[in-house]
């Protein structure tokens, strides 16, 4: 794996830790595709190879957001209509 590509899993892991960011704050926080994101800190060639304990934590916040997601799709879509 490339230098850069490391410090990027490093940095986007560590932004998501510290804002308790979903993929898509990640993404667009880095101008990088929720793929990319999502490919960078679960996929077992990056992050847990960079950094296991970093990547235990953010596993633990990915879990968090994605048992989240459907509250906050519907939140979302409240909004949408409340303000239409």
């Amino acid at each position: 794996m490339k230098g850069y590509i490391e410090e990027r899993v490093v940095d986007v892991a560590r932004y998501i830790i510290e804002e308790n960011a979903t993929v898509r704050q990640a993404a667009k926080q880095f101008g990088i595709s929720k793929s990319t994101v999502h490919k960078d800190l679960t996929a077992a060639d990056r992050l847990i190879k960079v950094n296991p304990a970093l990547a235990k934590d953010v596993r633990k916040i990915l879990d968090v957001n994605k048992s989240e997601r459907h509250i906050r799709g519907g939140l979302a879509t409240k909004k949408k209509y409340l303000h239409s």
